[in-house]
């Protein structure tokens, strides 16, 4: 009776069928959202300066560069922004439609240049001269927020951290010797009654 082989192949060197060292192959891991998504804004932003009249090199991008994108993306936007003339300026449900614009949302936005300044870093360009980190692109980012938070009726407050509860230490000497009165406790400051 032959035996049944499970699978594996053994190969002969002499024969010259030896298929070299073997690997276990798995399959590519996949990018998490986060990263998936980076790609494709580094990607657009790569698109938009090759699209850019006269076409842009990444190298001579700057602050004023990445906000003219920021604003070029607010004709994508979905979130309205009233105008100061609208009725509806500063009302969080406004009643009835209105013509104000769609506008990318501050947070969008935030998110967005998180993402293009850590993508930039990783495909070689230096910290110092992030242009998704220049001071610019900050003071852009927050006048969004602030006209956005204002017309809309929506107030933006910086989320508080929670501070880990205070401990407070107190000293206790216990006194190895009798007192008249019975055990006693030297206590340090401050006095802290302990109980019998």
């Amino acid at each position: 009776m032959e035996s049944v082989d499970s699978g594996s192949h053994r190969s002969d060197p002499v024969k010259g069928d030896d298929p070299g060292p073997s690997f276990v192959s798995s399959p590519p891991a996949t990018p998490s959202r986060y990263e998936s998504q980076k790609r494709r804004d580094w990607n657009t932003f790569l698109q938009y300066l090759k699209n850019h009249k006269p076409p842009l090199a990444l190298s001579r991008c700057s602050g004023a560069h990445v906000i003219e994108f920021l604003k070029y993306l607010d004709q994508f936007g979905k979130t309205k922004v009233h105008v100061a003339a609208c009725p509806y300026f500063g009302h969080q449900q406004p009643p009835s439609p209105c013509s104000c614009p769609l506008k990318q949302a501050w947070g969008s936005l935030d998110a967005l240049i998180g993402r293009l300044r850590a993508a930039y870093e990783e495909n070689g360009g230096r910290p110092d001269s992030n242009p998704f980190a220049a001071r610019a692109v900050r003071i852009y980012l927050r006048e969004v927020r602030e006209s956005q938070a204002k017309a809309r009726g929506i107030p933006y407050e910086k989320k508080k951290r929670k501070r880990p509860p205070t401990v407070t230490t107190v000293r206790v000497d216990v006194a190895s010797s009798r007192q008249s009165d019975g055990d006693a406790c030297n206590v340090g400051a401050p006095s802290v009654a302990v109980p019998p």
